[in-house]
């Protein structure tokens, strides 16, 4: 009888301490903090007005880069500059008289005065980028495409006129447009006069100044996309961290 008293007492004891190991292994699993995390660290505010920053700055070099070059506006279909539109009457009849020589030189001109002026376009650009609220820098993280480009031209772009058309005057003067436009438009008004048309001289200034600045929002909205979609884009720690947060 002690003997069966004695198995059975070991018996229990082994059930209580193998029950007790497995409740163990289960708070263990209960309790026991995540290994691992799907969620992408939150961000500071800092860091997004950081980032969006850092992203137009690379835009804007790029951009920069890319258009102050010889044919940077010339030979890309996007941004080349063509003859005024509010004088196409005037290329009309210069073709009319055999003067097309004298056309595409003013044409390519027009681009090397936008080409040249760009290459003083860094700073300006660089100036206006400096104050950006939290709420904007939220609202153009999420904004989709081209938002932080919207954003700086909403903001600057009345200053870049004003800053950039100096550099165009001067621009325009290196690469002697008017050599190239005045026999055109002297022609066309003296033949206006004679006949009782409507004389026309652009703002050759004001015209270049504009579709220069349209231009490079252009290469600036084509490099921010680029750093939103494409990773390899992303050239910095705090780009890929901005920006690998976004839900596509």
């Amino acid at each position: 009888m002690k003997k069966i008293i004695y198995t059975f007492a070991i018996l229990t004891i082994i059930t209580v301490l193998t029950s007790c190991e497995v409740l163990e292994e289960v708070a263990g699993v209960v309790l026991a903090p995540a290994s691992t995390s799907t969620e992408a660290p939150k961000l500071t505010n800092g860091e997004v007005i950081s980032g969006l920053k850092e992203a137009l700055t690379v835009g804007i070099k790029n951009s920069v880069n890319l258009t102050s070059v010889t044919d940077g506006f010339l030979k890309n279909t996007e941004i080349r500059l063509p003859f005024p539109e509010d004088a196409i009457k005037i290329k009309q009849k210069a073709i009319e008289w055999k003067m097309e020589t004298q056309v595409d030189k003013f044409e390519t001109t027009l681009n090397r005065a936008a080409e040249e002026a760009t290459k003083e376009a860094l700073s300006i650009f660089m100036n206006s980028i400096t104050n950006m609220s939290v709420q904007d820098g939220f609202a153009i993280l999420n904004g989709g495409n081209g938002a932080a480009t919207k954003f700086l031209k909403d903001q600057t772009t009345q200053q870049l006129i004003a800053a950039f058309r100096p550099k165009v005057e001067a621009a325009i003067s290196t690469v002697k447009l008017t050599d190239y436009w005045n026999p055109i438009i002297t022609k066309y008004n003296t033949a206006m006069k004679l006949t009782g048309g409507q004389q026309i001289n652009p703002d050759l200034n004001d015209y270049v100044t504009k579709k220069a600045i349209s231009g490079l929002f252009l290469m600036v909205e084509k490099e921010e996309n680029k750093i939103r979609l494409d990773p390899m884009a992303r050239v910095s720690d705090l780009l890929i961290k901005v920006f690998g947060s976004i839900k596509l």
